[in-house]
């Protein structure tokens, strides 16, 4: 039986109507792969507990929850990962790449161009899909 990871990641869009796209390390599991900034949701927290907790920590800024955009499970060979992808807000500060390898904005239109992870797949389709 494989493991399951509850996950949340943030979909951060600027003023520009760009989105926040983050390049996982090469150290992190599936390296070098382009992913919605987030993380695992501990224990009696809630979705917006832990992507406001996730994107401090992982990008030194503030952001606010929104809403919920997508939810999608995928089976990886070692593990299942429950993606949860929420809307949020840019509060405070500038996202700074701490743990990822580079973070960059994209339009919708031009995210299929990145090799994303497996799990965010879903939710970025839906975002290019989705009329501004």
């Amino acid at each position: 039986m494989k493991k399951l990871i509850k996950v949340v990641g943030a979909i951060i869009e600027n003023e520009n109507n760009e989105i926040l796209c983050a390049l996982r390390s090469p150290k992190m599991s599936i390296p070098n792969s382009w992913e919605f900034p987030g993380g695992k949701i501990e224990d009696k927290e809630s979705l917006k507990q832990a992507i406001e907790r996730e994107i401090k920590e992982e990008l030194a800024c503030d952001i606010e929850f929104l809403d919920i955009f997508n939810d999608n499970t995928h089976e990886y060979d070692n593990f299942v990962v429950n993606l949860i992808t929420v809307k949020c807000k840019l509060i405070s500060g500038t996202p700074v790449a701490k743990e990822h390898s580079k973070l960059i904005w994209l339009h919708r239109e031009n995210l299929l161009s990145l090799k994303w992870a497996p799990a965010d797949i879903p939710a970025v389709k839906q975002l290019v899909a989705e009329k501004v």
